[in-house]
């Protein structure tokens, strides 16, 4: 924060302007930004800049996180402690130091032109992995459009669906846990498998990237 603030403000009202002025989300939000719960120390973003502003970001954090009576977003579904989520959106609570969720993954509506927003979306997902993989993580998994897993193969991934879709009454989109392994094979750890407990904090952190102009 004391390095990065601006840039961390400006991802909570690209948020506020995406989730809950176009999509409609009902989440934690007041006039300028969308802040929730898992905005805390055990959160790593991933943000993208352009011209010195922010115009994609995603969060992430350990599956083993904890934070007051919440944990992960998906974990706290499960245990229906969010509204709007099934609680069978995933087979089980995966909690485990190797595994990593992703959430709030955005990218500006006012980037129009389609190939610098894939770039915007690929140096999230870079920074992302590449923080998850420097905390020993194997795996990351997200509630995201179904259609996210052909962008990410594209890009060099290998996500596959972990759960079955679902119908976000807010927005009427589809939405579908997605998992991919990350820095090398997956193991007995990947959400695919077993998982045992693991416990990994770590402090909030800030990746940014540059977006490559075209003009």
């Amino acid at each position: 924060m004391h390095k990065h603030g601006t840039a961390f403000f400006e991802f909570l009202a690209l948020r506020k302007k995406v989730f809950v002025d176009q999509l409609g989300w009902d989440i934690p939000h007041d006039d300028d930004v969308e802040m929730d719960q898992y905005d805390n120390p055990q959160a790593y973003y991933s943000l993208v800049l352009q011209d010195g502003k922010v115009v994609g970001g995603g969060r992430a954090m350990a599956t083993t996180a904890r934070w007051g009576s919440h944990t992960y977003m998906l974990r706290d579904a499960i245990e229906g402690k969010i509204i709007g989520i099934p609680a069978s959106v995933v087979p089980e609570a995966f909690v485990t130091a190797n595994i990593w969720e992703c959430t709030r993954l955005v990218v500006s509506p006012e980037i129009k032109d389609l190939a610098t927003s894939a770039r915007c979306l690929e140096l999230i997902v870079e920074g992302l992995v590449e923080q998850a993989v420097a905390q020993k993580a194997t795996d990351l998994m997200s509630l995201s459009p179904p259609s996210l897993i052909r962008t990410l193969r594209k890009f060099g991934y290998s996500p596959s669906m972990i759960g079955e879709p679902y119908v976000n009454a807010e927005d009427g989109r589809r939405y579908v846990v997605l998992s991919m392994p990350v820095g090398g094979q997956q193991t007995q750890a990947s959400p695919k498998s077993r998982l045992s407990s693991g416990a990994n904090r770590a402090p909030a952190q800030t990746q940014q990237s540059q977006i490559a102009s075209r003009h």
